[in-house]
């Protein structure tokens, strides 16, 4: 019974409670080992059940995998969304790396199942890059484009400038074990990144700033 089918009738709470222990087992395994390397019987060991009770609720691995990426799009876009033509342009995006880098910092096995699954051509997730991702992207951008235009920040290309702001964001959540190495005290670490990244950013698009 895929649980994930909305023909399915309302779940119990036991059921939704199992559900989520499977989903949260199968983040774990997903992110150290990738889509390939996954296995039921892991995520089945990691849930704390057996494997026919597994796919009692989902059908296979795939279904897992889907029901975990369509949930992680949802919570990755509305940072973005959020970023309002109705506020000043500097703190609406340093507001958006602020939340990108918190995202980075509480959840890094869903930054890295999604990128895992970005790595492998996105089998399953293009059709919410091309529906979802791409509007929202093109949006901001225009709206980035238009307060560049009007002096309200320094010129830069803005499709470059969200991906830059992904590209560092989202390296403390993937590589988090080596970020680890390097900087050993997480709360200094972590207090470092965060003004390092905004202040790189504020000094890139404030106007008039000097570059440094």
């Amino acid at each position: 019974m895929d649980m994930a089918d909305g023909s399915a009738k309302k779940p119990s709470r036991i059921q939704l409670r199992n559900r989520k222990r499977i989903m949260e087992a199968a983040l774990e395994v997903f992110s150290q080992h990738g889509y390939r390397g996954a296995t039921l019987d892991q995520i089945a060991e990691a849930a704390g059940m057996s494997k026919p009770n597994l796919i009692y609720y989902f059908d296979g691995k795939e279904a897992i995998h889907v029901a975990l990426l369509n949930a992680l799009m949802e919570e990755w876009l509305a940072p973005l969304a959020e970023v309002s033509d109705d506020g000043e342009p500097l703190d609406e995006i340093l507001t958006y790396i602020r939340r990108k880098m918190e995202m980075s910092r509480l959840f890094p096995r869903e930054s890295r199942l999604f990128a895992n699954e970005i790595i492998q051509g996105a089998p399953r997730m293009l059709p919410h890059l091309e529906s979802d991702l791409k509007p929202l992207f093109d949006e901001k951008c225009a709206l980035i484009q238009s307060w560049m235009a009007a002096g309200r920040l320094a010129p830069a290309d803005p499709a470059q400038l969200i991906l830059s702001i992904w590209a560092i964001t989202q390296h403390y959540a993937d590589f988090d074990t080596q970020v680890r190495v390097l900087v050993p005290d997480e709360a200094e670490g972590w207090a470092a990144a965060n003004a390092h990244v905004e202040a790189m950013f504020q000094n890139l698009l404030t106007p008039g700033a000097t570059k440094s």
